[in-house]
């Protein structure tokens, strides 16, 4: 999964431009390696995820430490999912990303063997929980609600964002032994080609659209004198006095 979505950046986002660019979460995946932006940096949520050495800071996802219309490029690598309000975190990135920004998302697809997997894992960690049991093998952080790509691209709509594509990786069942995943490969192929929407997860990159924009300086003299109306001329007969019979 990680290699699908770490390739899948790295296409999408080599010719975003920009200055600044955020990763939320996940540095597993390191997903801005590829980016040519100058200034890229790492935030992981405070008490949630573990120490990583490329961090930047650590912040709640809904609650940027940043000024409003101050970046060119959030990266989302299941962060909707681990955030306490999925939907507050998208207004944040939708605040802090300036006119034409970019916003990469990837998550679990609920409509695929990982999205049911996913789910099983959130009932089996909250059984153990009210059961007064640790379960150390599982990181709560990733144990959020899968929003489906249809669900998703609605709330991004409702934000202003214009969705430019979406894409749908690993058709195999997420199986534990190697020699069972191997013998699944060819869902990958067999899926890709007939049936992308059912793979386990999905990645959506999205631009931030601003409408009513105002003209500024000489793009807006050349508006205000090209509106002005324009010089009508009149032409004047000369009367000419009556000849003397």
């Amino acid at each position: 999964m990680l290699e699908w979505e770490r390739r899948c950046a790295s296409e999408v986002l080599a010719d975003a431009f920009g200055f600044h660019a955020v990763q939320l979460g996940l540095p597993e995946l390191m997903a801005l390696e590829g980016n040519r932006m100058p200034h890229r940096w790492l935030a992981l949520q405070a008490g949630r995820s573990p120490a990583a050495a490329g961090a930047a800071l650590w912040c709640e996802f809904d609650a940027l430490p940043f000024p409003s219309q101050s970046l060119d490029l959030v990266v989302l690598p299941h962060a909707l999912e681990s955030s306490r309000d999925a939907h507050l975190a998208l207004r944040e990135v939708e605040r802090v990303l300036v006119p034409e920004g970019r916003v990469l998302i990837t998550g679990f697809n609920p409509a695929s063997w990982w999205g049911w997997r996913h789910w099983r894992d959130r009932r089996r960690l909250a059984g153990g929980l009210s059961s007064g049991l640790v379960a150390a093998e599982t990181d709560g952080a990733t144990m959020g609600e899968t929003l489906g790509v249809r669900r998703l691209r609605d709330w991004l709509r409702l934000l202003s964002f214009e969705v430019e594509g979406a894409r749908f990786g690993c058709f195999r069942p997420p199986l534990e032994q190697s020699r069972w995943l191997d013998r699944w490969g060819w869902a990958d192929r067999f899926g890709a080609r007939w049936c992308p929407v059912v793979g386990g997860v999905y990645a959506l990159l999205a631009v931030k659209r601003v409408r009513g924009m105002r003209l500024v300086g000489l793009a807006r003299r050349q508006a205000r004198y090209a509106s002005a109306p324009r010089a009508v001329a009149v032409h004047r007969q000369h009367r000419q006095p009556p000849s003397s019979a």
